[in-house]
Formats: C-alpha cells, structure tokens, sequence
C-alpha cells in the first residue's frame, strides 16, 4: 500500500512542478493556450495561472490530509507528535508562511506568476526575504511542508516520504528557475 500510495501521491503533486515548468520555459505557447477556451475566461496568463495556483494547493492539501487519514487510519486526523515536536512543527510552518507571504509582498501577484517570463515588467527585488535566500518562496513551502508532517505524522515512519518527495520536486524547479 505504501508504495501505490506514493506513486499516487507522486503523479498528483507533480502537476503544479511541472506546469510551472512549462508556463516559465514556454511562456508564448502558455500565452496562446490562455487565449483559448476554457483558460481565456480567466482574463490571461497571469490570472489563469494564479487561478491554477489555488486548485494546485487544494490538491497538495488533499494529498497530505488523505496521506494522513489512510497512514493514520482515520478520517479526522489528529496531531500525533510529542509537545516539542509539535512546538518545532508549528514553528516551521509559521516561518515559512512568513516567507511565502513576504515573496507575494515583494513581488505581487504578476511577478509570482513569471510575469516576467510572460513580457511584464518586474524590477529585481533585493530586500527581504530575497536578501537571505535565492528562493524563498520554494524555501517556505518546502519548510511549511516539513512542519505540516512533523505535527500530522512524527513519529510514525510514514512522516518523511511525502516530505521528501516534495523537496526532490521544489529542488529540481529552483534549479531549472529561469
């Protein structure tokens, strides 16, 4: 069941990273295909991917509640981790929110969605949070992710599979960033 479960898990997570991909590498066929029905009511690139973004994290939290329900064997998980993990947990998850909401702060919704790829103009950002990290927004979530399955699942030994799948694919998008 494990393996099936991640190999699940992996096909569906995997949509958001490689749209990302190919919106940021191909951003003129991304542009053509928004002017097409059912992507052109969304009002062009830039929107219909940040509508894209709101159903890729429904289906990234759909992923870790169902990992926790089936793994937990429940339908209404609960924390499983002891005080100071729970504590380290949330901790994370608060930072990389921090991070994530800073990015959106800093860059705006146009310039989260490869605006720049996609021929707006974004100035280069040089404060906080990019100041102390090349990817920050990659950082957060990945660090949120971590947190999440730190107080969802620890210490079980399920708890580090999704993890680790998410950071094999933040780490192979930052590296093919534009």
């Amino acid at each position: 069941m494990l393996a099936a479960g991640l190999m699940l898990c992996a096909v569906l997570l995997s949509v958001e990273r490689l749209t990302y991909y190919f919106v940021s590498h191909h951003p003129d066929t991304w542009e053509r295909v928004c002017h097409r029905r059912p992507l052109s009511a969304l009002g062009g690139p830039v929107n219909a991917l940040n509508t894209l973004f709101y159903g890729f994290k429904i289906i990234q939290l759909g992923v870790f509640w169902g990992w926790c329900m089936v793994f937990g064997d429940t339908l209404f998980p609960l924390p499983t981790a002891p005080l100071a993990i729970l504590l380290l947990g949330g901790a994370m998850i608060t930072f990389g929110l921090v991070l994530n909401a800073s990015v959106f702060h800093r860059l705006g919704r146009v310039g989260v969605f490869y605006g720049a790829q996609l021929g707006h103009t974004i100035p280069w950002v040089h404060g906080f949070p990019f100041s102390l990290f090349k990817h920050p927004q990659y950082l957060g979530t990945l660090v949120s992710i971590w947190g999440f399955f730190l107080v969802m699942r620890y210490p079980h030994d399920d708890w580090l599979y999704l993890p680790l799948l998410q950071t094999l694919y933040y780490a192979w998008g930052a590296y093919h960033e534009p």
